[in-house]
């Protein structure tokens, strides 16, 4: 439903005594500049009653022209002071959720070590709401506070954390180190992700028992002609807490927000530089998907579930096939859309946020011995407006089918969930076209231009090409969940499933004849002997054509045929040069931004390195991340080593379902 904005603005880097900073124009000729805060989500357009100006290219591009000979001032300066306080012991959601930001463990596997550390006596019992620290706790975290940091980053008396859950159980205590007195994580013989959790929630701990950390905020106002630029600094007066633990945040960017950013000396009237301008293009971005950590926050905040329940409710979802997991967050598939709309259309007072947190309350009341369990529950299930009562009638009231179909505004076809997967159909009667929907295609992606694309594929690709010669079979070529695709034979009800093989990457269905047909057929198919012995065959395979020399002792060497080259033009020629190549590694090996120096104990180069999801360690052939609020210019031997015997330790999740 989202409805893209776009707008511009323009960034410069300025130079005050030899330092360079950077500003972004805000107000132009008296007038505010739009940002993404201005559009409404649901137009793409400014939100009405917003009074500012949405800047184009052309405008954009025509100012930074005028502004690279503009004369650049600063006009006014202000200093802010702010507090941040730390943040309360961990209860299990907010453990769940700082383990998924900061360790990428999902709740279930941080259940899983928290489970773990609590048997072998290392930390209290993890499935708790409360944030209470028992005298003993407190009396520990303080000390371990004035060994470590000093008595000036204690605070003057105990710091008492309010439980915001309602049915918070005060006999219970936070997550913490167990004990009269907190083990250093070094100290406590763990390794891997018990001891990276182990120490999660030592530092979590010690933090809420520190002073508050101060900070300064500087904001400067830049004059250019009628252009108005601001530049923000910030630099901490006191860390306090900071040293301990920094909270970790579901945005990227929000997690630098504890980071330095300072200014050179500036003062009103002063002078500066231009080093450089240019115009830059925004584009409004929608709402941003649930994670596993996130998720687990709206359900504490809406009051659904309960410690325990968490990590089962995510893994339930996910086992069920309601999401996908793709860059770490949770994409709804089109069963979740026709299983909710079931839900909602029939069920609806049951599905409501406000139900479930209802029940939890009036649970929480027979806990206490407010209410009694018998009759709630005979009311519920068996009274005139029960769960039998509900589900006997709505079973005779749904019709057979009507809950495969899912309808998405703005699309001419019908979107259904079949045997094999999610489904497009069009048209009634012998006019019907069916079609299924790739794989890997979202709900989201799914426009009218895609609908149209699969139903034309599917319209053309259901004619025969012809009968094969030999076997007197049709031969057809096909649209599937994974593309186009080309079929000896019908699929005959008890019978063995016909043979298929996948359009090479690049080749168009309307370049497949029945002569191209009969050639992927083939496949995998010999076109000839190697002159140091052995056959050599072209295929296909879901990595892409290839070329493989087939020895005589059995060996197999593989060498893939580029994508642009067709598979049916793949001479003995041109075989023998790809097989002649040296095999392609995977990755051409990056340069470290930063070394370490030698591992302690096995030796080797541990390096600082950038990735596409951020900046890692690496040590031989095992990367870990580096977690997000760390500055690589903090990073120590020490920490590099942690993290990576933490990633040597766990498993991946997706390699042990596979098996």
């Amino acid at each position: 439903a989202f409805k893209k904005g776009s707008y511009w603005d323009i960034q410069a880097e300025l130079n005050k005594d030899g330092k360079k900073f950077q500003t972004t124009l805000i107000n132009f000729d008296g007038k505010k500049l739009a940002t993404g805060a201005d559009f409404d989500e649901n137009t793409g357009k400014i939100r009405k009653g917003k009074d500012v100006l949405q800047m184009d290219e052309k405008t954009a591009r025509e100012l930074t022209d005028r502004l690279m000979s503009a004369n650049w001032e600063v006009e006014s300066v202000t200093e802010k002071q702010s507090t941040q306080k730390a943040s309360a012991p961990f209860i299990t959601s907010s453990l769940q959720q700082e383990a998924n930001r900061k360790l990428r463990l999902s709740p279930r596997r941080c259940m899983q070590v928290a489970q773990g550390l609590y048997e072998k006596g290392f930390i209290t019992y993890m499935r708790t709401d409360s944030v209470n620290l028992s005298d003993q706790a407190m009396k520990a975290a303080r000390n371990a506070v004035s060994a470590k940091f000093g008595k000036e980053y204690l605070t003057e008396k105990p710091k008492v954390f309010a439980n915001k859950s309602k049915g918070a159980q005060e006999a219970h205590e936070a997550i913490r180190p167990a004990g009269a007195s907190f083990q250093n994580p070094d100290k406590t013989g763990l390794s891997g992700v018990e001891k990276s959790l182990y120490e999660l929630i030592w530092k979590r701990t010690l933090a809420s028992q520190m002073k508050d950390a101060k900070l300064n905020h500087l904001t400067a106002l830049i004059k250019a002609e009628e252009a108005t630029f601001k530049a923000t600094g910030k630099n901490v007066l006191f860390p306090g807490f900071f040293l301990a633990y920094v909270e970790g945040d579901d945005n990227p960017e929000g997690s630098m927000a504890n980071k330095e950013v300072l200014l050179p000396p500036l003062a009103t009237g002063d002078k500066l530089k231009r080093e450089d301008v240019e115009p830059k293009g925004h584009e409004t971005k929608a709402p941003a998907r649930y994670t596993e950590a996130s998720l687990v926050k709206k359900l504490e905040t809406e009051g659904i579930g309960r410690p325990s329940t968490y990590a089962s409710i995510i893994d339930t979802i996910q086992n069920r096939g309601y999401v996908t997991i793709q860059n770490h967050t949770l994409v709804p598939t089109f069963v979740a859309f026709a299983v909710t709309a079931l839900l909602e259309n029939n069920f609806s007072d049951l599905v409501d946020p406000g139900f479930t947190a209802g029940m939890e309350e009036v649970l929480d009341e027979i806990a206490s011995g407010e209410k009694e369990w018998l009759p709630y529950m005979k009311k519920f299930f068996s009274g005139k407006k029960g769960l039998l009562e509900k589900v006997k009638v709505k079973t005779e009231e749904i019709a057979p089918g009507e809950y495969r179909q899912i309808h998405f505004d703005g699309l001419n076809a019908k979107v259904c969930i079949g045997r094999f997967g999610p489904f497009l159909e069009q048209g009634e009667g012998e006019e019907k076209i069916t079609a299924s929907i790739p794989a890997d295609l979202t709900p989201a992606e799914l426009d009218q231009d895609r609908v149209d694309l699969i139903l034309l594929q599917k319209s053309k690709g259901n004619e025969e090409l012809g009968i094969h010669p030999e076997l007197e079979k049709a031969v057809y070529i096909l649209n599937g969940a994974y593309g186009p695709y080309v079929q000896l034979g019908e699929v005959e009800e008890g019978g063995p499933k016909p043979k298929r093989v996948t359009l090479p990457k690049g080749m168009k269905e309307s370049e497949v004849d029945m002569e191209t047909a009969m050639f992927l057929l083939s496949l995998p198919r010999p076109i000839g002997e190697h002159p140091d012995g052995g056959t050599i065959k072209v295929g296909i395979s879901r990595f892409g054509s290839y070329v493989v020399l087939e020895k005589p002792e059995g060996e197999k060497d593989f060498r893939s045929i580029p994508k642009e080259e067709n598979i049916v033009n793949c001479t003995l020629d041109r075989a023998l040069e790809l097989l002649a190549q040296e095999k392609k590694g995977r990755k051409k090996a990056s340069t470290a931004l930063k070394e370490l120096g030698e591992h302690p104990e096995g030796g080797g180069a541990i390096g600082i390195f950038n990735g596409p999801y951020g900046h890692y360690v690496k040590h031989g052939k095992i990367n870990a991340s580096i977690p997000k609020d760390t500055d690589i210019e903090d990073v120590t031997m020490d920490m590099a080593v942690e993290w990576l015997a933490a990633k040597k330790v766990a498993k991946p999740r997706g390699r042990k379902a596979k098996k």
